[in-house]
């Protein structure tokens, strides 16, 4: 087996370790946990590629964060207005400078303007974990939450062994066939260890029950 792959197939509990140490081992996702911890954001994780492209990179022995656009902050409040997210967005700016910048956004607000962003409707969610389960790849279906104790919270609905098996796979919760498949195309030429599931061609959509 190729060394990148030394976690791919491993129990989850090991797995959880493994992307534990991987973590405390990224100096800027670490300064990002503990400043948005902070903050004290209700509801709030880091999520999708900021983690998986993080355990990449230290599998392949590339740079701390290389390939990473932005570092995705996910909180919900159930004020959805515009100004107060906004707000949120300023609060994060200021005490999280530097590079990959983080992009935060409101859950509670994703409906309003999903459908003219990617051409189908969402819907309203009930906290943001459901925003993670709904991302157009398993795969990036991961978030981190650093708590007061230091103790790292993990959320990921579909497991961690698409990761760890470098293995994109398709959900099919929303029609993101055209997500998936753009996401793909960057991610496997700047990580080519990386395996493609393609999205099931007997039907453009498929929906998966999401408890």
């Amino acid at each position: 087996m190729s060394a990148h792959l030394r976690h791919a197939g491993a129990a989850p509990e090991a797995q959880t370790h493994a992307l534990e140490e991987i973590t405390h081992a990224s100096p800027r996702l670490m300064q990002v946990l503990r400043a948005v911890r902070d903050l004290d954001l209700p509801d709030w994780w880091i999520v999708s590629g900021a983690i998986y492209n993080t355990a990449w990179n230290q599998l392949t022995g590339r740079p701390d964060m290389y390939g990473v656009k932005d570092i995705d902050l996910f909180y919900f409040d159930p004020d959805t207005s515009y100004e107060a997210e906004d707000r949120v967005i300023h609060r994060v700016a200021q005490a999280v400078p530097g590079d990959p910048p983080v992009e935060t956004r409101n859950q509670a607000r994703v409906h309003l303007w999903y459908e003219r962003h990617f051409g189908h409707a969402y819907p309203a969610l009930g906290n943001s974990a459901e925003g993670i389960d709904r991302f157009a790849c398993k795969t990036h279906a991961v978030g981190l939450r650093l708590e007061a104790d230091d103790r790292l919270t993990l959320y990921a609905p579909y497991g961690l062994d698409d990761i760890f098996a470098f293995r994109l796979v398709p959900n099919l919760a929303l029609p993101n066939r055209k997500t998936h498949e753009a996401k793909a195309a960057r991610q496997r030429a700047l990580w080519p260890e990386l395996d493609f599931v393609r999205w099931p061609e007997e039907t453009a959509f498929q929906q998966e029950s999401i408890s």
